[in-house]
């Protein structure tokens, strides 16, 4: 589908590897030890932990995605696309909730890796994408 020869630069490639192993170790994290995230943010766990266990195997699988999509971004960049628009959503719905006061300012901490350091690199992904004829609509 390709209009063009444009070939993907490697050091994307391994940012997804990288966004790939945070994400399958964040995510297992969450599902063996589901309340010590709670704690280290000095917050109450949530009710029913399996719910947040739930959290972390939707984000282990994000981490088999991104692995996936390592080896042609510009094939893969819905999967690309789908990680930006939850790492945009993610800091959209923290504010939200600390407008309502039912999040802790703690709990911002966790955007910085989770979220904020992918935006330019998944952004850099997506242009790419479409400077090599893939349409991003």
């Amino acid at each position: 589908m390709t209009t063009s020869n444009f070939s993907p630069r490697s050091g994307l490639a391994a940012v997804l590897k990288i966004a790939a192993v945070y994400n399958l170790l964040w995510g297992a994290w969450q599902i063996l030890a589901p309340s010590s995230f709670f704690h280290v943010m000095g917050m109450e766990p949530v009710n029913y932990l399996m719910i947040w266990q739930g959290l972390g195997m939707v984000i282990g699988l994000y981490g088999i995605a991104y692995y996936w999509a390592s080896f042609n971004y510009i094939r893969h960049w819905p999967i690309v696309a789908i990680g930006l628009m939850g790492k945009v959503f993610g800091p959209i719905g923290f504010i939200y909730n600390i407008a309502l006061g039912t999040a802790p300012y703690s709990f911002g901490y966790t955007l910085i890796p989770n979220d904020l350091i992918w935006w330019i690199p998944f952004t850099m992904m997506l242009l790419d994408a479409k400077k090599a004829g893939f349409p991003l609509r």
